[in-house]
């Protein structure tokens, strides 16, 4: 059950994220500047604590290649996905739209593209593409009865 308190850390930091994004990149005048912050945020949050946690467990070698390069096309695929909002913002975008699109349509590319790398062992329940169904829809029931700013 521990791991549901970092599921509720992700929920919270990417739920924040959008919003706080737009605010710093509105302040700083220009995408590109909150584009490089991001990139220090990962720098610092994403290579300094790891090598730091691997060097003290002695663990800060051996790494396989395809993990290695499984894992960097994950890690550039989150980067990508940053440069992606910051640019939806640049160019006319705004959180209370961006954020529940990317959201709403992220869990059906993720069980998507699961599927594809883990092929279901039964029949896809049909069901799922009502949860599809719904995602959507929810999505956009967020965009339709947004507050007003």
């Amino acid at each position: 059950m521990g791991w549901m308190l970092f599921v509720a850390g992700a929920v919270l930091s990417w739920g924040a994220y959008g919003a706080f994004l737009y605010l710093g990149q509105t302040q700083l005048g220009n995408p590109l500047k909150a584009l490089l912050c991001v990139g220090v945020a990962y720098f610092l949050i994403g290579v300094l604590v790891p090598v730091a946690s691997l060097s003290a467990q002695g663990s800060l070698s051996n790494f396989n290649s395809a993990g290695l390069i499984t894992a960097t096309i994950a890690g550039a695929l989150g980067a990508a996905g940053a440069a992606c909002i910051i640019y939806a913002f640049r160019y006319g975008g705004l959180p209370i739209y961006v954020m529940p699109l990317v959201f709403g349509g992220a869990p059906i590319v993720n069980v998507l593209v699961s599927m594809a790398i883990h092929p279901p062992r039964a029949a896809i329940n049909p069901l799922l593409f009502v949860g599809f169904a719904l995602a959507s829809v929810g999505a956009g029931m967020v965009l339709y009865y947004r507050p007003t700013a």
